[in-house]
């Protein structure tokens, strides 16, 4: 954990140093106090000189004033430490999550993650801050005030330490103990902020199934487990708070006992010892702050260990050169060669799948649910990669290439568009940052998507709502083509493209297709496969492997696999009669 952390305190060197500065100098202002205090009681009200009083106690004043304004420079100092470094870790872990593979997230809560860059870094963050600042000064403020003691009263320091065996006997106890119920804490935390993410995001399922009691059972079920172990972690400082503060109370005890007979016996006067128990209190208020200091390292410690998941998964671009770019102009030419993937030893999802793609030709994917075709596409913008054989684009492994320049060469339009929570435009220009109005303009009169948006209420500056949710389905597929267009890549992928809507908004979308498709090496996965007919090849798969392959005509006559899944129901909608005037990708 420390040397995940050490980086951030070096980004910050200078309001770092200043910080510990302004505490350590509220410091020196509190020892100054007891020593004032014990003249004040020896020289000024034994000795009678009344007329050293007011100086004296202005002293005192000033000495408080300055621990004051030097605490109130430290909190300055700190807060804006604290946010600091807040904000480097939360840009880093969030950099990291954007070069994780994909599926890095498919084996993980979004609401989980989402925990671990908020809780999880303030926990390790509270960690840097206390350690470098209450800490340090803690271990200097020990150290400082019993040499203090030491020159005080040699007898009375010593007799001070006499509990200090069983402080530390405590603290290595409750060390041991809860650094496991702080995992299990972190963990409960997660696991409730995931179930409340995905149910906010699937409200509107939950109440047309009428699942509210059940969903309510289930994050009542969750907060109880966090409820269980919040209260273990707090009884379990309930238990070891009090008995650091009664172990301190000890040597309090047994340094008044002692010297209130040193006082008696006149070997020292009682503005000594005055002063000594102003000191001894100097000296176990550092030592309580490292008792507090040890729960904070125990919290930090479980979220460190889930914050390290993050930052020491291994990147999607692990082995690729930055400036491995595919030579311009990008054809377009894809060649799966003897590929194998699975998402684990002994699941192979795709077999030997061998296919070529030449420049501008569509490629239509058809088969069973759970056939492959998804995770077939999947690995050609490298969001997974082969377990075995290459992908090629333009005769150039993918493997090689950078993620951004691969990327760059691949659009994609799925069954399931995703719009980020902005406008319409905002949206759009994901397909293309910079894009002038006239470019927008004429990807949305292409994309069939311009007289919809026309009549929103704020036109190109609609908000969308969370994933589009104040858009239908149609109309979040067209500014998904839209999108497309804007990005005018030289491959297409299309994931089932146009399921989920009726039979007008369909036609819209194919007709926006057909423009998107013209001159692009397109890979369809189709719902209907009479939208597929005029495919360059149509490749049929089972099981994850190719089982069929040709054109339409050529796969009917062979009367198999394709000809079966044209019979099925489904397979040749009913409402497509002869004359329908719906287009078919071309």
């Amino acid at each position: 954990m420390l040397r995940r952390v050490a980086p951030y305190l070096l980004r910050h060197k200078a309001i770092a140093a200043a910080n510990v500065l302004c505490a350590a100098l509220a410091l020196a202002c509190a020892l100054a106090f007891p020593q004032i205090i014990q003249y004040i009681i020896d020289d000024v009200i034994t000795r009678g000189q009344i007329n050293l009083l007011l100086p004296s106690v202005v002293l005192l004043l000033a000495a408080f004033l300055l621990r004051g304004l030097f605490t109130a420079l430290r909190i300055i100092a700190n807060n804006t430490f604290e946010q600091n470094v807040i904000y480097d870790m939360r840009c880093d872990l969030y950099a990291r999550l954007q070069v994780l593979p994909i599926r890095y997230f498919d084996q993980r809560a979004s609401g989980d993650l989402m925990t671990r860059l908020g809780d999880d870094v303030v926990a390790v963050e509270r960690i840097i801050i206390d350690g470098s600042e209450q800490g340090i000064l803690a271990l200097l403020s020990v150290v400082v005030v019993f040499a203090v003691l030491l020159l005080k009263n040699a007898e009375l320091a010593l007799l001070a330490l006499v509990p200090l065996p069983l402080l530390v006997l405590a603290v290595v106890s409750y060390s041991v103990v809860s650094v496991r119920q702080f995992r299990l804490l972190r963990h409960a935390i997660g696991a409730l902020n995931s179930l409340l993410a995905d149910n906010l995001q699937g409200i509107r399922q939950i109440k047309l199934f009428n699942l509210q009691q059940q969903e309510h059972a289930r994050f009542a079920g969750r907060a109880a487990t966090l409820r269980r172990r919040s209260l273990v972690v707090l009884m379990s400082w309930a238990a070891y708070a009090p008995s650091i503060t009664f172990f301190a109370s000890l040597g309090t005890v047994l340094t008044l006992w002692r010297g209130g007979a040193m006082v008696t016996a006149g070997q020292i006067t009682l503005g000594e010892l005055v002063g000594f128990l102003f000191y001894l209190g100097l000296f176990y208020e550092p030592i309580g702050q490292l008792q507090r200091l040890n729960q904070t390292l125990q919290a930090a410690r479980a979220a460190s260990e889930r914050i390290a998941d993050i930052a020491e998964a291994a990147p999607e671009r692990a082995g690729r050169r930055p400036d491995a770019v595919l030579p311009a102009p990008v054809r377009g030419e894809v060649r799966f060669e003897d590929v194998r993937f699975g998402y684990g030893p002994g699941r192979d999802v795709l077999k030997d799948i061998s296919l070529h793609a030449r420049p501008g030709e569509t490629v239509a994917l058809v088969g069973e649910s759970g056939a492959g075709k998804s995770t077939l596409v999947n690995l050609l913008p490298a969001f997974h990669e082969p377990n075995r054989g290459r992908i090629t684009i333009d005769a150039r492994d993918i493997r090689q290439l950078s993620l951004e320049s691969l990327r760059a060469e691949i659009a994609v339009v799925t069954q399931e568009t995703f719009l980020f929570n902005g406008t319409v435009r905002e949206n759009l220009l994901y397909g293309k940052p910079g894009a002038s109005e006239t470019e927008i303009m004429a990807a949305c009169r292409a994309a069939n998507c311009d007289e919809f948006i026309s009549h929103l209420p704020q036109g190109g500056d609609t908000e969308v709502g969370e994933r589009g949710v104040r858009l239908s389905v149609g109309e979040k597929q067209r500014i998904s083509v839209a999108r497309a267009l804007l990005k005018n890549a030289p491959i297409l992928i299309l994931d089932e493209a146009t399921a989920s809507v009726d039979n007008a908004t369909e036609a819209l979308i194919q007709e926006a297709l057909e423009r998107l498709m013209v001159d692009r090496t397109c890979f369809v996965i189709a719902h209907r496969l009479s939208t597929i007919e005029h495919a360059d090849q149509i490749l049929v798969m089972s099981e994850g492997t190719i089982v069929e392959r040709g054109t339409h005509r050529e796969l009917l006559a062979l009367g198999g696999a394709y000809l079966r899944l044209r019979r099925r129901p489904g397979g040749e909608p009913a409402e497509r009669q002869s004359g329908d005037p719906r287009p078919m990708l071309q």
